[in-house]
């Protein structure tokens, strides 16, 4: 067997291993009367997010046919139903970058007093399992405080374990992804889930060699992960710790795999990336930038003021099917920014 075959089984065994896992937690119910409900930030091409619009200023569009608006509300500061996750990865991120990170999230914690503009609780992703780090909290400093009390360790696998570590660790954060997902989908409101991760492995075309069968089933969890998000409301942002270290090209690599994956047979498992889904759910990635904390405020500032839009598709088509959504604001210079699709349930 050659080395993309292997690689390609590697991967495959990883993923099934991981939506495995996931079936095993409570997965998120389904909306009522098949509702897509989504979260807007509006902004200028440069500057903070943009309140004060009212349901008139929006048009949304469903694979290119305007939608009505079955609900709307504006929301801003902190009476906005927002939660954030903070999320340190230590299985992808190398242990001296793992503490930057950490020095970096203490000191945005710490700032301005100590005082957050939105409840906040951290989350650590180790090779055991995905950690949560106390409550959510607005006090900064409490935070900080259970930051410092917990010890990150050494991670069991490493970059020098080749093909079977990439695998694994590719395996470990789909899980932690998942896990977050399942556990947010219960709570009411909109998500922030900020990642301190250079993403997980992108080895594209470790599929090259998959049948139509193993196609089917990496399509699959990228549909479930997908649907799984954007029914908790979970927004990914996504911070690269290892800033200007990273190399320009490296770090962009991402975006050859933003196009929408729509049938089984286009599906590389470079889709399923963190920056991909960060994107695609209307979230933000940072690259080579080293003022993390920095990162973590642009990431706050996104949270609100934002607009949480309603509707009922006209026509929901076959099961996995997917939908490319649009929201356009009627006012000059905005721009809104939300999750760019969705695939229909069976």
């Amino acid at each position: 067997m050659n080395t993309v075959a292997r690689l390609g089984c590697f991967f495959l065994l990883a993923i099934l291993a991981a939506g495995s896992a996931l079936a095993q937690s409570a997965a998120p119910a389904a909306p009522a009367n098949g509702q897509i409900v989504l979260d807007v930030v509006v902004s200028p091409k440069s500057g903070a997010a943009e309140g004060g619009l009212q349901q008139q200023d929006f048009k949304v569009l469903d694979n290119g046919k305007p939608q009505a608006i079955t609900s709307f509300q504006a929301l801003k500061g902190r009476n906005a139903p927002v939660e954030v996750v903070v999320v340190l990865d230590s299985v992808n991120t190398e242990i001296q970058t793992v503490e930057y990170a950490r020095s970096e999230l203490e000191k945005f914690l710490r700032a301005e007093g100590g005082r957050l503009a939105l409840p906040l609780s951290i989350a650590v992703v180790t090779d055991t399992d995905v950690q949560m780090l106390g409550d959510f909290s607005a006090d900064g400093n409490a935070l900080a405080a259970l930051l410092n009390q917990d010890s990150p360790g050494l991670r069991a696998i490493r970059r020098s374990a080749g093909l079977q570590g990439a695998a694994e660790r590719w395996e470990l954060s789909l899980t932690a992804l998942q896990k977050l997902a399942a556990a947010e989908a219960a709570r009411p409101g909109r998500k922030i889930e900020i990642w301190l991760s250079p993403g997980w492995p992108l080895l594209a075309r470790a599929s090259a060699e998959f049948d139509s069968k193993q196609q089917q089933q990496v399509f699959t969890e990228l549909v479930n992960i997908s649907n799984d998000l954007a029914q908790a409301r979970v927004t990914l942002y996504m911070i690269d710790p290892r800033g200007a270290s990273q190399p320009l090209v490296s770090a962009d690599y991402y975006k050859s795999f933003l196009k929408p994956v729509t049938k089984s047979s286009q599906v590389d498992l470079a889709n399923l990336g963190l920056q991909v889904f960060a994107i695609q759910g209307g979230g933000l990635v940072f690259t080579s930038d080293n003022d993390i904390a920095k990162a973590l405020q642009t990431c706050l500032a996104d949270a609100a003021p934002y607009y949480e839009i309603s509707f009922v598709p006209s026509s929901a088509g076959g099961g996995n099917e997917y939908h490319r959504l649009e929201v356009n604001v009627h006012k000059p210079g905005l721009t809104a920014r939300t999750r760019q699709g969705y695939y229909s349930r069976p």
